[in-house]
């Protein structure tokens, strides 16, 4: 065979469960100190991988909240500093005793002068409650 992605005494990742959250606005336009100068026009997205030895709800918040820290970085190397939508997927993997967490986080970039709003937790950030909490 020509293509062999996965050895075969490896025993592959099994799905143990998935959520997203669709896009979310995370300023609105009340906010006088907002000033926008420029906004992308396509999404920026980032998918990151975690290998976690136990799986909590804490592992599960710092990899949604890294992985937004991560995406923030990548669109300021387009010079911009906020993102206006924002939206993420994760997914669970299971291997053995082994857990892999994949975060797929989305946002529409945007470049605000002044001072920056405060940032906002991830949006809906609470449903990840209902996994291992």
């Amino acid at each position: 065979m020509l293509f062999k992605f996965r050895r075969q005494w490896e025993t592959p990742w099994e799905v143990v469960d998935s959520k997203a959250v669709k896009p979310v606005y995370m300023y609105y336009d009340d906010e006088d100190s907002l000033d926008i100068v420029a906004v992308s026009d396509v999404d920026t997205r980032g998918t990151y991988l975690f290998d976690v030895n136990h799986l909590t709800c804490v592992a599960l918040r710092n990899a949604v909240t890294f992985s937004r820290q991560q995406l923030i970085q990548e669109v300021a190397k387009k010079d911009f500093n906020v993102l206006l939508l924002e939206s993420w997927r994760l997914t669970i993997f299971r291997r053995g005793k082994s857990h892999r967490i994949e975060i797929m986080y989305s946002g529409r970039p945007a470049q605000v002068l002044g001072k920056l709003p405060h940032l906002p937790p991830p949006p809906f950030i609470d449903v990840l409650h209902e996994f291992v909490c």
